[in-house]
């Protein structure tokens, strides 16, 4: 089995500056994302395909939850693929929309039917790098129905899109229900807070008949995402795991058996997995400064510092691929020393904060776009 690419560390931010509105002008900025790895050998495929079919229309551009509906779309989809582990099932990657020039019934078929590649759905996913056009998600829906003619067994069909626009297109995903019956789910994942949108979607749920709409906000985490991976498309193997006495050794709420990152700091936050997570601290281009926006998750980690004075921290800097790699790597260490002198100022000890700059040789998001190239700009936070 392919590994799975991992986005970043295991230590991944928080989400508290990620917003939950759909009226922000700027990016926010997304949540880091580090996929839960499943066991093969503990699971099997509850599905023979799946197909992930992704709305690129023009009313995907506009923003929701601090960023381009389009974006937080794609990236559901990424993260979908990050974490389904490959165990034989058929896939396929649909989306429709693309271009205002495009006809209403324009759906591209970006991948597959074949068996399922990580690696080689996500490239396909990053062909899909604009939002414009109709909303033909029934044209997309029956043109899946036409993919799946030569499969057999159990279809997952999942559908990111915020659900405007498209009233006139219930009847082909009724008409394709009709024709695989029990063999086919709809599973929407709808990518806005949109009153005609979530009506719309949850219709389309209904004719699956298989689960309720999920917004996309429930589904950013990596703990959410693997539970939704898990119910829709997996079930146990025949030999259960040993389940652990409950207990809760370090004191942070979460037992043990469910605590991913076991010895938390005095006093840190914890996610739902008993992880300490942090924030990344983003620059803006070809800067070494610390943004004001970003003071108040510093003093959070000088907080947890200086309740554990045995404790230090490496802070990793790294830059977009915008310049020479020499020009870089010297920007992504002054990015570190900043984010260092910054926790120096509040009281810190200087050899209690290791910096290290990477340049863009480890980038978290795609350097094509100016919204991928943002997230690069960033310096990591990682106790030892």
């Amino acid at each position: 089995m392919n590994k799975k690419r991992l986005v970043q560390t295991l230590l991944t931010i928080t989400a508290f500056l990620f917003l939950f509105g759909c009226a922000a002008k700027e990016p926010a900025g997304l949540p880091s994302f580090s996929a839960k790895q499943f066991d093969a050998s503990m699971y099997q495929s509850k599905v023979n395909n799946f197909v992930i079919i992704l709305d690129a229309s023009s009313s995907m551009e506009d923003y929701c939850m601090g960023n381009p509906k389009f974006m937080i779309g794609k990236a559901i989809a990424e993260h979908m693929n990050m974490t389904i582990p490959e165990l034989g099932q058929t896939a396929g990657l649909r989306s429709f929309g693309h271009a205002e020039s495009i006809s209403k019934n324009e759906t591209e078929l970006f991948y597959g039917m074949e068996e399922y590649n990580s690696a080689a759905l996500a490239e396909k996913l990053g062909e899909i790098s604009k939002a414009g056009g109709y909303s033909p998600i029934g044209s997309a829906i029956a043109a899946m129905g036409t993919d799946l003619e030569s499969l057999s067994g159990k279809t997952a069909v999942i559908i990111i899109s915020d659900g405007l626009d498209m009233e006139a297109d219930m009847a082909q995903a009724a008409a394709v229900k009709e024709q695989y019956g029990d063999d086919i789910c709809f599973y929407p994942i709808q990518v806005s807070n949109d009153e005609e949108g979530t009506a719309f979607l949850s219709e389309i749920a209904e004719i699956g008949g298989c689960a309720g709409l999920v917004n996309a906000r429930e589904l950013m985490s990596a703990e959410a995402m693997a539970a939704f991976v898990e119910k829709v498309f997996l079930e146990n193997a025949d030999a259960p795991a040993p389940v652990p006495a409950p207990m809760d050794s370090d004191g942070d709420g979460v037992l043990d058996p469910d605590d991913q990152c076991p010895g938390t700091p005095a006093g840190a936050k914890v996610n739902a997995v008993g992880c300490w997570v942090l924030d990344n601290v983003l620059f803006d281009f070809d800067k070494a400064i610390v943004k004001p926006a970003t003071f108040a998750q510093l003093d959070a980690v000088y907080e947890i510092l200086e309740k554990n004075p045995a404790m230090s921290v490496e802070l990793q800097g790294h830059t977009d691929n915008i310049g020479s790699k020499k020009y870089n790597m010297e920007l992504s260490l002054r990015r570190a020393n900043a984010v260092a002198n910054y926790l120096v100022d509040k009281g810190i000890a200087r050899n209690r904060l290791a910096t290290t700059g990477f340049g863009f040789d480890k980038p978290v998001a795609l350097n094509s776009t100016d919204f991928g190239r943002s997230l690069n700009r960033r310096v990591e936070i990682h106790p030892y």
